[in-house]
């Protein structure tokens, strides 16, 4: 008997049909891929499953028997939990009070915290209960996340991109925890655009392409190759990365020492680096050892640095805002797409003027002309999914918003570009380009940071690479004189107390 049988499920929307006669087997104890590149229909799948979005027609089977699940609170009481690539946790509660809302009132909120101890600690997941949410980054809460969906028991597990931003130790640890819960006889939906994951951990894959079944497979007989021209129709484009021509200079950071700003944070402990025009300088990092701290202190969300610890281009910024900030030539990519990165029920247009503020005339008005003319050319040049420049940033997929926000800060011509987590949650096509996109930039004489918990990302698009463990940051290596091995004792802040290399400031 089948676990889960979905038969002709569809699901139209006014902009696009998400889903199109789609079916699905899933038996128990499998762990089931359903690849598909950004756009192709697997959130609004998985949505329906969990009875987040109700499909227009089709059926489904749960166990073998017909089900019509209207709510997550009925998918729960069947046995079925998800873990949302987009993030489904209140900022001003704490983890166990998240983790307790899921739970029903059968259990007092001390014995949750005490369950979510031994949960994040049997399955390697380092998880602060009593804190409050909006003091984690986005590592923490997916954590969050994976326990408040193991905590329920579930006999279906969907998990949508669950490792995009967990370390490869972590990653490990997790896939030792699915196969346990496979073994267990938990059937497990996996959603991710990690072609390596899929072939290790996968039973079964499926296939979607503009909301379409188009293959079955078992991953562990294909290639990344062949996964590719399943998913996207070709094999994603090679990247060309050449030698860096690294010139002056552009953003110098000395001493930079800042207290956390609540008690859950990092503090900083004399930072210093540079990054040259026409390089790119990847950072490393467990999440929470500072990441965010560093952005906020770079980007002038947080202006508290000391005078001349932070300089752009010879000019001291360190206690200049955003805007000032900008208009010296930084942009800033955040982590967070939705809220951040962009207002989620703005549309796209509307979300060019957070950053781009040429189409604004110095009395104040809105050249409304030309807000759409430049979310249209946004639009075309980075290949972005959408229903115009009028759709709402939150009806794009995780990884078409990616694009958008990415491009909106590329084609502002930044001399600096920071990034941070640039193709999380983002498919293999999708991600080369944005990858690209940030060499050409480099090729063009402009500096650019780039935070990434993807190793791989970083060694394929970085000249030089830092690392940040405890509030600290390393000394600066060269891609081609590091190994992962290395950054990976260095992500422990395991580094020796050694001179940086030449032109660069440990």
């Amino acid at each position: 008997m089948l676990r889960l049988e979905l038969s002709g499920i569809s699901k139209q929307y006014p902009a696009v049909r998400a889903n199109d006669r789609v079916s699905l087997r899933v038996k128990p104890g499998e762990i089931h891929a359903v690849l598909g590149e950004n756009g192709a229909g697997k959130s609004t799948m998985m949505k329906i499953i969990y009875g987040a979005v109700q499909p227009d027609e089709g059926e489904m089977r749960w166990n073998g028997q017909p089900v019509k699940i209207k709510s997550p609170a009925e998918a729960r009481a069947l046995g079925i939990s998800m873990v949302y690539q987009h993030f489904s946790l209140f900022d001003t509660l704490t983890a166990a009070e998240n983790v307790w809302l899921g739970l029903g009132k059968g259990l007092a909120l001390p014995e949750v915290a005490r369950r979510i101890g031994e949960v994040a600690h049997t399955y390697g997941l380092d998880v602060d209960a009593q804190r409050p949410v909006h003091t984690l980054s986005v590592g923490e809460r997916q954590r969050v996340e994976i326990v408040r969906a193991l905590l329920t028991k579930p006999q279906l597990l969907i998990l949508d991109e669950p490792t995009s931003v967990l370390t490869p130790q972590a990653v490990e640890k997790l896939f030792v925890t699915l196969r346990q819960l496979s073994a267990d006889g938990c059937s497990i939906l996996y959603i991710s655009h990690k072609l390596d994951e899929i072939r290790a951990l996968c039973h079964h894959c499926t296939v979607l392409r503009g909301g379409k079944v188009t293959g079955e497979v078992d991953p562990t007989q294909e290639t990344n190759a062949s996964l590719s021209r399943l998913m996207i129709g070709a094999e994603p484009p090679q990247l060309q990365h050449r030698p860096s021509q690294a010139g002056a200079p552009v953003l110098t950071v000395r001493q930079l020492s800042l207290a956390r700003q609540d008690q859950f944070g990092a503090d900083l402990h004399d930072i210093g680096f540079e990054v040259r025009a026409g390089e790119i300088v990847g950072v490393a990092g467990v999440s929470g050892n500072g990441q965010q701290e560093l952005m906020a202190a770079l980007s002038g969300e947080d202006p508290r640095a000391a005078a001349g610890s932070i300089t752009l281009s010879g000019h001291d910024i360190a206690q200049a805002g955003p805007r000032a900030r900008r208009a010296l030539g930084l942009h800033f990519v955040p982590e967070e797409r939705l809220g951040r990165g962009a207002v989620p029920m703005l549309s796209l247009a509307a979300n060019t003027l957070l950053t781009r503020t040429e189409t604004v005339s110095r009395a104040g008005w809105i050249a409304s002309r030309r807000v759409q003319r430049l979310a249209e050319d946004l639009i075309a040049r980075f290949n972005v999914r959408a229903g115009g420049a009028g759709a709402a940033a939150k009806s794009l997929s995780g990884g078409n918003l990616q694009k958008f926000i990415v491009g909106r800060e590329i084609a502002a011509g930044p001399k600096l570009l920071i990034v941070s987590q640039p193709t999380w949650g983002v498919d293999v096509g999708a991600a080369a380009q944005i990858r690209g996109e940030l060499l050409k930039l480099r090729d063009e004489g402009c500096a650019l940071l780039v935070v990434s918990e993807e190793l791989d990302e970083l060694f394929e698009i970085s000249d030089r690479l830092l690392v940040i463990a405890k509030g600290r940051v390393s000394p600066s290596v060269p891609v081609a004189q590091a190994t992962i091995e290395q950054i990976g004792e260095w992500m422990s802040g395991l580094w020796h107390a050694e001179p940086a290399a030449a032109g660069t400031e440990a």
